[in-house]
């Protein structure tokens, strides 16, 4: 306990004093600039910061930079069909600048409010209440999502509750805060209520703690706050309890933001074409609902992400999860050392992980994107492939998007495949598997999957937005709580149901899965939003006998400064 003490004392004497550059905070999860954000790379298709930005959330700085680069070259170049922005892309570019207004340096009067409510709230459009003197700023919203919803074949009331609120702040040029506090009352489809305890460890996905609610509903806060700052002008740091996400598709197999929220320390070195992350995280293992103190674990994440070319970026990636019953273990704390060497070190007690990622820009038009990801490698075994060994356990992701399809304005699309081996996030005990609070720290799903996604999004005025969302998956689960076949990433492999051999996509029992949706979204007022959605999911059980679910759920809701609940699986 001194040695951490220790340690921490030198951090903030050795960082603190030379935090001389401003610190942002990042943009929320699931952002309306994120899809402005991603057509500008492609549009763009040569912008260093955007190509090298696989690591999310994004700062609000560096999204604020490159919409006013995008705005100065559709000016520069009008008649350049490759940098002219659309009626719509103009509208959200001036959108994410108010948005995020202490990092504008240009004109600010079309942020203002023309009738301030009683003279003191909403002086800009975009926030509630906002401070923005010369060294302190302050921005705080209310956050409300109220959602009633139909369902087929369900009697009960499927409804969401969420109010609170969230502020971010800066203090003196120099440290950066943000806060995201809700408290959520939730009664999803009969899917969603099924999965809280689908994997056995009681969990409302992408919450924490949770208590029952009328009975068959959900009660949980979902808190989240940083803090963040910057040493010399190329590391940035952020300490807090969120979410992380890496990747560029619309999951992801390294680290997506799925499960709760968590505690880590984050240390971002962005330099030349380089960017590398490191995260460090305190996590909850498995456990069962009660008032005794959850179990902790630990992981490390490493992060390289390169400009190899001026349209291409590539990356690797490594992460390790592991616990101790008596200490921290240091020799994970080394931020350039290989994980697996440093695992190996130690007796190979932990579940250590390796990976790939990239994406491509191609004709101003186009991104082309994947992941692949490594937890173990048997050589000998490839030539034998199709034998299906239970230690060759890889994942793979490849996708693409496109822009402006069929020279249609803001009509993009996105099509995406993953694709998981049996047992790829689980390991011998119930520590080391990639979880976090009874959830997937990756994919929703597990392992033993292969999935196939189709988004089309249009936005035909700046105030509309359409949606339309096709998932399909094919997954091999447990028939009883003795099988393993490789799914569940709870269960140790060491229980595996079949032996060595035999496990390949689908093994198990079988099942498919497919989730059809659409969205029709209207902004009332800046981030105040309605929403009508429709959903039909079919899921086939394929046992002695043909089992089949499917149900349709109908949504009205309103929500305010907060991303859209939603359930893609």
């Amino acid at each position: 306990m001194q040695f951490i003490k220790t340690i921490g004392r030198c951090c903030i004497i050795l960082f603190f004093p030379l935090s001389n550059f401003a610190q942002s905070t990042f943009l929320p999860q699931d952002s309306k600039s994120e899809h402005f954000l991603d057509r500008m790379e492609i549009l763009l298709q040569t912008n260093p910061e955007l190509n090298i930005s696989t690591a999310k959330p994004m700062s609000r700085k560096l999204a604020v930079d490159v919409a006013q680069l995008s705005d100065s070259l559709s000016h520069f170049y009008p008649y350049d069909y490759f940098y002219r922005l659309s009626k719509i892309d103009q509208y959200n570019l001036h959108d994410l600048l108010m948005n995020n207004i202490e990092w504008v340096n240009g004109p600010k009067n079309s942020f203002k409010s023309k009738k301030p409510f009683l003279g003191v709230f909403y002086k800009n459009k975009a926030n509630f209440y906002e401070v923005n003197d010369k060294d302190f700023f302050l921005a705080v919203d209310p956050v409300i999502q109220q959602t009633q919803s139909y369902q087929s074949l369900n009697n009960e009331r499927v409804f969401l509750n969420s109010k609170g609120l969230t502020l971010r702040g800066m203090i003196g040029g120099k440290l950066g805060f943000s806060a995201y506090l809700t408290d959520n009352q939730e009664r999803g489809p009969d899917f969603f209520q099924s999965r809280v305890t689908a994997m056995g460890f009681p969990a409302v996905p992408g919450a924490g703690y949770y208590k029952s609610f009328k009975t068959t509903a959900f009660d949980y806060f979902d808190n989240r706050a940083s803090i963040y700052f910057n040493a010399w002008k190329y590391f940035d740091f952020q300490f807090g309890y969120d979410k992380n996400f890496i990747g560029n598709g619309y999951r992801s197999l390294f680290l997506s933001d799925y499960s709760a929220p968590y505690l880590f320390l984050k240390f971002n070195t962005r330099i030349w074409k380089l960017n590398y992350q490191n995260i460090y995280m305190e996590l909850i293992n498995q456990h069962q609902l009660g008032d005794y103190q959850y179990p902790k674990k630990y992981a490390v994440v490493h992060h390289l992400s390169i400009n190899a070319a001026k349209w291409l970026n590539v990356g690797l990636y490594e992460n390790v999860v592991f616990s101790r019953a008596d200490h921290y273990d240091f020799s994970y704390l080394n931020p350039v050392i290989f994980l697996v060497s440093a695992q190996q070190q130690n007796g190979s007690p932990d579940k250590t992980t390796a990976g790939l990622d990239f994406k491509a820009n191609v004709g101003h038009m186009a991104q082309l994107y994947g992941q692949l990801v490594i937890n173990e490698f048997i050589l000998k075994q490839i030539a034998h492939y199709s034998r299906g060994y239970w230690a060759n356990k890889q994942g793979l992701q490849l996708g693409a998007k496109f822009i402006d399809v069929f020279n249609v304005k803001n009509l993009d699309f996105q099509f995406e495949t993953n694709i998981v081996r049996p047992f790829t996030y689980s390991h011998n005990d119930s520590v080391s598997n990639f979880s976090n609070y009874n959830q997937p720290l990756a994919h929703p799903l597990g392992a033993n999957f292969d999935e196939f996604i189709v988004i089309g999004r249009y936005q035909p005025s700046p105030k509309w937005n359409v949606e339309g969302k096709l998932i399909y998956y094919r997954q091999g689960i447990d028939s009883s709580t003795n099988d393993n076949f490789g799914s569940n990433i709870f269960k140790s492999y060491t229980t595996r149901s079949a032996g060595d051999y035999g496990y390949k996509i689908g093994s198990g029992l079988l099942t498919n899965c497919i989730n059809l949706s659409g969205l029709v979204s209207y902004e009332i007022k800046e981030n105040l939003y309605i929403d009508a959605s429709a959903m039909y999911r079919r899921f086939i059980t394929h046992y002695a006998t043909k089992s089949i679910d499917a149900t349709a759920t109908f949504t009205l809701g309103i929500r305010m400064n907060m991303f859209r609940r939603q359930y893609d699986y």
